[in-house]
């Protein structure tokens, strides 16, 4: 049977990670960055695209437990058999040069034989390496890259079918130590770590890091859960924040709804950091700041929805044909083609991002009100165009309502930015002028009267999830009667069991895909902060219980959930799920302990 995608677990270095599953197997690593050619690819196809399990000799499925650390990313997997019981410890600890696997195994209770079965193939699954032996390591090199195993002297490794197997004995209070090293194949191997002091170091830093977290309020584990998920997705070199470290997990078991994640998007910049801010954590805020300012540097005419960790534009896709996919969910997909998509509503969302960092104090930049005003006087002249949307749809150009809203939101934040600070240069009077004409056309055209609802776009009868987010950007208070039609509008119609789809039956016609999907996680967080903003926040807090409850065993979100067949779906875990969960939390209950 497939694993599913709940059955993973996740742990990094914050410049890349890896996805273990249930039963020992490291399935999925992209080595040396997020956005890297995977060495472990199982997770999207069998056991001869790479993995490394560790695990009793004679277990056959799952682990009996697992649980990470409180407050960390070091994860936990305890198997409970006739001999005994072991311990296996996975972490990625920070990195001073190279990334290191680290993999410990600890005898817990009587004598149990272990085995570690590890098969390393470069280019996604594609290439097996060379390996070789060296100061008592095993080394595997294929073009460009180098990878070294090193375990206890004790431990006797073998080679066998194009794998790296051990086996040996834990007895109760003894450890083993596993450490995978890459580093490029035309450089030395980098220092050694050693893998107890790295465990004890990571251990420190990550409770050290989630004890600032300023909100004390209900549901806490799962709020520190998801700013560490968070933390775990960051770029740390550059401050960028991935959407999820997979590509192509499905968001229909054995459809075609596959993509590549490994990026950073705009859409998520103002929620990003909004939740960074309210928990406590300025420096990351900032960093994720500056990414997006570096980023979106240049002519406005060239933004784009999403780019590189480091800020790179162009992210070509292309298919990997030997690749089966999850659960036989072809094909699997790198890079994104949407990148080169239109999507008006990432202007709105970079000016919200950058008005919101202003009012929170961030350190000024001296370019960040050039940038602005460039960016609102290229929508003066841009804004009518039709764009693919929010939801990155492949069915042909439409007048969303969302991005409509979203050019408004660009327009106020820019009226708002130079009625509070005179000093700053800028078109005022136009950009009022501007910000009005969008109210007038978004309530002429996106709005059905008769339904009492904003629609996806104009003069369709189509809805989208998106328009929950009216009240919150401040388009419309949340007393509007149009508010409220809408939210009970959206909820009736796109509604699955108490959660939410992004848009209506037939989607098709709409993002240009055969099949379906699941309910979208972050569109269900925003339900709950429509119901909140509207007074019914029973409704709302017991929505988000029903949120949190759809977490895996150990707190992950993916991007979608199928209420059907009660399994995740997309890409993991999620950073924009998880970003509702925060944010979601700190409205509901922040008046109850956050600092």
């Amino acid at each position: 049977m497939h694993p599913r995608i709940e059955d993973y677990a996740l742990i990094g270095d914050e410049q890349t990670a890896a996805l273990i599953g249930t039963d020992g197997s490291v399935d999925w690593l992209c080595l040396p960055r997020f956005d890297s050619a995977a060495c472990f690819a199982r997770l999207l196809g069998d056991e001869e695209n790479g993995y490394w399990r560790i695990a009793p000799a004679d277990a056959q499925g799952a682990c009996t437990r697992r649980a990470y650390r409180p407050d960390t990313l070091v994860l936990d997997t305890e198997w409970e058999t006739d001999d005994g019981t072991i311990r296996v410890t996975d972490l990625m600890p920070q990195r001073d040069r190279a990334p290191d696997l680290v993999r410990i195994v600890e005898g817990v209770s009587g004598r149990v034989t272990v085995r570690s079965d590890l098969r390393l193939r470069f280019d996604y699954g594609s290439i097996v390496p060379w390996v070789r032996r060296s100061d008592g390591h095993r080394v595997a090199v294929a073009g460009p890259d180098s990878v070294w195993l090193r375990s206890e002297p004790e431990v006797r490794t073998w080679g066998e079918k194009f794998g790296t197997h051990a086996e040996f004995t834990v007895e109760a209070g003894e450890k083993v130590a596993f450490v995978l090293t890459w580093h490029p194949s035309h450089e030395p191997r980098p220092p050694l770590v050693d893998p107890y002091k790295a465990l004890h170091t990571s251990v420190r830093d990550w409770r050290k890091w989630a004890g600032r977290c300023t909100y004390d309020g209900p549901y806490r584990d799962a709020v520190i859960r998801s700013l560490i998920t968070l933390k775990a997705l960051t770029y740390r070199p550059t401050g960028g924040i991935v959407a999820a470290p997979t590509t192509s997990l499905p968001e229909e078991l054995g459809g075609v709804r596959n993509w590549d994640y490994r990026y950073c998007w705009l859409r998520d910049s103002t929620l990003t950091l909004n939740a960074l801010l309210a928990a406590g954590y300025q420096e990351e805020a900032e960093a994720w700041r500056n990414w997006l300012l570096r980023a979106v540097a240049g002519d406005p005419a060239d933004l784009q929805i999403m780019y590189g960790l480091a800020g790179e534009r162009r992210l070509p896709e292309f298919e990997v044909p030997w690749l089966s996919g999850f659960a036989g969910s072809a094909p699997v997909r790198i890079g994104n083609q949407a990148v080169e998509q239109l999507q008006l509503d990432v202007y709105g969302q970079v000016m919200d991002t950058l008005a919101l960092a202003r009012h929170a104090g961030l350190p000024p930049k001296p370019q960040i009100w050039a940038i602005q005003a460039a960016l609102v006087d290229w929508l003066r002249s841009h804004w009518r165009q039709p764009d693919e949307g929010l939801w990155e749809v492949r069915g042909g150009r439409r007048h969303f309502v969302h991005s409509k809203v979203m050019v408004w939101v660009a327009a106020d934040r820019a009226v708002r930015t130079l009625e509070k600070n005179p000093e700053l240069e800028g078109d005022l009077d136009g950009w009022r002028e501007l910000r009005d004409e969008v109210h007038r056309e978004v309530c002429e055209k996106g709005y059905d009267a008769e339904r009492n609802t904003f629609t996806q776009s104009y003069g369709s009868r189509e809805l989208d999830a998106a328009l929950l987010v009216i009240p919150r950007v401040g388009f419309l208070p949340p007393d509007d009667p149009r508010v409220v039609g809408t939210i009970d509008a959206v909820r009736a119609e796109l509604g699955h069991d108490g959660f939410l789809r992004r848009y209506s039956a037939d989607e098709t016609a709409v993002d240009g895909l055969p099949g379906g999907e699941g309910t979208f996680l972050v569109c269900s967080f925003w339900l709950a902060d429509a119901l909140h903003m509207t007074g019914r926040t029973q409704e709302a807090r017991e929505l988000f219980e029903r949120l949190v409850g759809l977490a895996n065993d150990v707190g992950l979100l993916s991007e979608e959930y199928d209420p059907a067949a009660r399994h995740q779906l997309g890409n993991f875990p999620q950073a924009f799920s998880h970003i509702g969960l925060v944010n979601t939390a700190l409205a509901l209950f922040g008046g109850d302990g956050a600092g």
